[in-house]
């Protein structure tokens, strides 16, 4: 039976209060403040963690949402979340896209995080809700996993979570990311650096840095999910590189900037 048959007219106010606010955030500060208020009626919880990219590349973010001391987002390191959380990706996909809860007698595990008081928090979470949007124009997932002590169990956050997720998702959109939800290497921290010797060579800052992602080995789709730009004008690009050091395939492309920047220096 629908979520919204079964509600109060107060709690179909608490409903429409919740629509409403999510339109209106705009900082970390809000959207804190609203999680730990009305959405902890419908959906109680006491972490909030967010994942969205390509799982299929490895090219995720995450944000972390948490009163509890030291759960926040540069709490979580890549490697000790990441196979936890694409196994409860690979989960909703089973169920038809469909909210699902996880239970856990010992407590949510995450290997590789160093941190005793992070460790235990975790450790007292017995239950998730996950639930997700698959955003089909940015050709990428999100997954909203929401774990608690008990509370999470039972049909009435589930089908509560169906109806508010697009707008628990509005809201965090509406919010600038920080430096450290940038989490996984390839879209962050790893950004190759440019060569010193563009002029050098004759290629564009923008031939720069496809060479040097592919130096690192990425496909062409690869390179323009990290650029923001399409596998065909990487492709075109990687043409022109070509043409430009009288080369025929990546090896020799590579080989060749590596021996004139050898040179130059």
């Amino acid at each position: 039976m629908s979520f919204l048959t079964n509600v109060s007219l107060t709690e179909l106010n608490q409903v429409l209060q919740v629509m409403q606010q999510s339109l209106t955030i705009r900082s970390h500060y809000a959207l804190f403040n609203w999680l730990q208020g009305d959405i902890q009626h419908f959906v109680p919880h006491d972490i909030v963690i967010v994942a969205w990219g390509n799982f299929s590349l490895g090219l995720v973010c995450y944000d972390v949402v948490s009163p509890l001391p030291g759960l926040r987002t540069a709490s979580f390191g890549d490697k000790s979340i990441q196979p936890y959380i694409t196994s409860l990706l690979q989960r909703w996909h089973a169920c038809d896209h469909a909210p699902f809860t996880v239970h856990s007698n010992e407590g949510m595990q995450f290997h590789d995080i160093d941190n005793p008081d992070i460790l235990n928090s975790l450790s007292r979470m017995r239950t998730a809700l996950v639930h997700g949007i698959k955003d089909q124009r940015g050709r990428q997932d999100c997954l909203y996993v929401f774990m608690g002590s008990a509370a999470l169990a039972g049909e009435p956050p589930r089908e509560a979570l169906r109806y508010l997720l697009p707008y628990i998702d509005a809201a965090f959109r509406q919010v600038a990311h920080l430096p450290e939800q940038y989490l996984t290497p390839p879209v962050s921290t790893n950004k190759p650096q440019p060569l010193k010797t563009d002029a050098d060579i004759g290629l564009s800052a923008r031939e720069v840095d496809i060479m040097e992602w592919v130096r690192k080995g990425k496909t062409n789709q690869e390179i323009g999910m990290i650029l923001d730009i399409s596998a065909f004008t990487v492709k075109n690009h990687v043409q022109r590189i070509f043409k430009k050091l009288n080369v025929v395939n990546r090896a020799q492309a590579v080989a060749k900037i590596e021996t004139m920047r050898s040179n130059s220096t």
